[in-house]
């Protein structure tokens, strides 16, 4: 199976330091629908990995949450693509949870979810947490330089063997040409 793991803000939607908070402020980044739509048809599944502390800093609650990710999966489905997970972590920082980037708990969730082998799953993301999540367990980390990303390759101290991409629509083009 051919699976790639997604983070969401900076990657697929654009970010923000005050967090998204409503359906409203959810707003997908140019090519980030195509770009999961061709992945789709290259026979990828997408699952989308994602911290969002905004829960347990009272910022938004579940049900915000729900609707937010309900506005991404009709935006996919409308470019003719399909998400078919969405792992997150609603804890803060100091939770010290084992589901929190750069924690591996989300993706070894997703990997036995879905039967994965590491070694053959590209997870995408644009901040060194989550490349040292999927450096954890094994999967192959791309940098996009959306969102943070060109903070985070300027920061340096990118995993060993990370590919870095100027966004997702490069890595679709690559892995599903």
């Amino acid at each position: 199976m051919k699976l790639i793991i997604l983070d969401r803000d900076g990657v697929i939607n654009h970010d923000s330091d005050a967090y998204i908070r409503s359906p409203g402020e959810w707003r997908p980044l140019p090519g980030s629908l195509e770009a999961i739509a061709r992945l789709y048809r290259g026979g990828y599944r997408i699952v989308v990995a994602t911290n969002q502390s905004g829960i347990a800093r009272g910022l938004f609650d579940l049900a915000t949450l729900a609707a937010i990710h309900a506005k991404m999966q009709q935006a996919v489905v409308g470019a003719g693509g399909r998400i078919d997970a969405i792992f997150f972590c609603p804890h803060g920082p100091e939770a010290g949870c084992a589901c929190r980037k750069p924690r591996p708990g989300l993706f070894l969730e997703i990997l036995q979810r879905f039967k994965a082998s590491p070694t053959e799953v590209h997870a995408i993301g644009d901040q060194l947490r989550d490349l040292q999540a999927a450096h954890a367990v094994g999967c192959r980390p791309v940098l996009v330089l959306s969102g943070k990303g060109q903070a985070t390759m300027k920061n340096g101290g990118l995993p060993p063997d990370t590919a870095v991409r100027v966004d997702l629509a490069a890595v679709a083009a690559e892995l599903a040409p």
